[in-house]
């Protein structure tokens, strides 16, 4: 194919349903609201890894996790109406916190569904921060449908936790100071449930660092991203059984995955035992009480699994609502 007819090609293909341009205005609205999130480095980590390692450190974020970034961007964005109404969100635990911090701060009322077997400390954290919670049984009842069937009875309005746009957007703002707190990186490595923090940290590199490689790193038991990347189409896993509860996601997002297979420069997963050992090192040496779902970003870096060595590389740690003695038990269990 001439160059002539690669622009043609180009021309022809839709454009990205969020840009880069959503991700800075995304990052006014949340200036003086969400935390700017420290960046870390460890001497012991660059030696383990053989690389310069940054990791942005979102458990720091408001309610523990990335997400606020997301859910306050797209609740800033709703009508006088629909904020009357309310909005409801489904969630294993830290999208539905963010969305009821967000909801308290912006006077929104807020309806968070989530599964009984959620861990303890984000049902109580959510109710906390406000929201009316629904319980379901994940082996009975899906939460998609749950959610829509309380957009219809009571006309809220549903905020999904990675299939929108404003949350792309909101999320993206993660990699963007990364990236210009440290400057440009040769990699960057990211949690991945249903997409949306990789698909908004890929419009903050493309923009920021062009020449770093994005991947995204999702449980080993959950590969539906790996398998959507080299089919080009959505793949699905039903209830991964997995550590990693803030990615148990049967699928990516219609949305993320348009930038996803348009940017990413692949998928790598991580099994529960490399979580537990990756979260055990943040917590002993470098103090950081992270969660597993955290830690997917670290630990193939950590096992050497990505085969690289001396060049400088971003992670985000993504979270860090764990429950201490579920985390104790894991620790036990993969000693």
């Amino acid at each position: 194919m001439t160059l002539e007819a690669e622009d043609k090609a180009k021309d022809k293909e839709p454009p990205l349903p969020v840009t880069y341009e959503d991700v800075r205005a995304a990052h006014e609205r949340l200036r003086g609201v969400a935390h700017r999130t420290p960046v870390l480095t460890s001497r012991t980590l660059n030696a383990l890894c053989r690389n310069e390692v940054f990791l942005k450190c979102e458990l720091f974020q408001r309610t523990g996790s990335f997400k606020f970034r997301g859910a306050y961007n797209a609740l800033a964005q709703l009508s006088p109406e629909q904020r009357r109404r309310g909005v409801v969100a489904f969630s294993s635990g830290n999208h539905g916190q963010a969305v009821a911090l967000a909801g308290k701060l912006l006077g929104i009322p807020t309806v968070i569904v989530m599964p009984r077997n959620a861990t303890r400390v984000k049902v109580e954290a959510t109710r906390g921060y406000g929201a009316e919670v629904v319980l379901y049984d994940p082996d009975e009842t899906e939460r998609e449908a749950l959610a829509r069937r309380l957009v219809e009875e009571r006309g809220l309005t549903l905020i999904p936790p990675f299939d929108h746009p404003h949350v792309i957007a909101g999320q993206g703002t993660a990699a963007k100071e990364l990236l210009e707190d440290v400057g440009p990186l040769d990699y960057l490595l990211v949690p991945v449930g249903g997409g949306g923090l990789l698909a908004g940290s890929l419009l903050s590199a493309r923009a920021l660092a062009p020449r770093c490689r994005v991947y995204g790193v999702e449980p080993e038991a959950g590969d539906d991203g790996v398998r959507s990347l080299r089919t080009g189409t959505l793949q699905r896993v039903e209830n991964p059984q997995t550590i990693a509860d803030g990615a148990n996601t049967p699928s990516l997002g219609r949305l993320p995955f348009a930038i996803i297979k348009e940017l990413a420069a692949g998928m790598l997963t991580a099994p529960d035992e490399e979580l537990v050992r990756a979260m055990r090192f943040l917590w002993e040496r470098l103090k950081l009480v992270v969660e597993p779902t955290g830690v997917l970003g670290l630990a193939p870096l950590l096992h050497g699994r990505l085969g690289i060595e001396g060049r400088r590389v971003g992670v985000i740690i993504s979270g860090g609502n764990v429950d201490v003695r579920r985390a104790c038990e894991l620790f036990a269990r993969f000693a």
